[in-house]
């Protein structure tokens, strides 16, 4: 399989689990910009939504979508622990997080990373976050580790990634204690610092 990426982008999510799941691949990067890979070709012929990430698997066909490519990941090697079982109310939940950091706490750092994006814009997105990041600070509440309780999956890879955007976008996670703790747990894992080292992020 083969994973295009662009350094610290949401790809770095099934990166992190492509490592944690033990299968053997290889990455490739794409400038966004120009919609090119590292080797010259025409992203948008690789994926034609024009963004990362996508997997190119061994039969040729390329998949989509960061929350559905973390599923397929750990499909794969369901030993590995990485998500329960279909059809488990467990799964559901896994989705359910999966889905939420998707399609509100990912895309909700859109207009800061938006060059065209005002002052006020940019103003009305990290107080969008502020809410996010309440919500996600109120699941830790009960003591949990990770999103599924003792369980490490899929869907706190995507949440860690998501989050590591914070810092680098001035957003202060010192009020959020118990996820700057889910956080530092996630960052610490070899597999993790494995894929962080090979975009150059760390």
């Amino acid at each position: 399989m083969k994973l295009y990426y662009t350094s610290g982008a949401c790809s770095l999510s099934p990166h992190i689990v492509l490592r944690e799941a033990g299968l053997d691949f290889e990455i490739e990067a794409v400038d966004l910009a120009l919609k090119k890979t590292a080797s010259g070709a025409d992203f948008t012929r690789i994926n034609p939504k024009g963004y990362v990430p996508a997997l190119a698997l061994d039969n040729g066909e390329v998949l989509t979508e960061g929350a559905a490519i973390v599923q397929y990941i750990a499909d794969q090697k369901t030993e590995s622990g990485l998500a329960p079982s279909a059809g488990t109310l467990e799964r559901a939940r896994m989705q359910e997080h999966l889905n939420y950091v998707a399609t509100e706490y990912h895309k909700a750092f859109g207009p800061l990373f938006s060059p065209s994006s005002s002052e006020a814009e940019q103003t009305a997105a990290k107080s969008n976050i502020g809410r996010k990041l309440e919500y996600l600070e109120s699941l830790f509440a009960d003591g949990r580790d990770y999103l599924l309780g003792k369980r490490f999956s899929v869907a706190d890879v995507y949440l860690f990634v998501v989050t590591s955007w914070a810092k680098h976008k001035d957003i202060d996670l010192s009020e959020y204690p118990k996820l700057s703790a889910f956080f530092e747990r996630v960052a610490g894992r070899t597999k993790v610092q494995e894929a962080l080292k090979a975009e150059g992020l760390a």
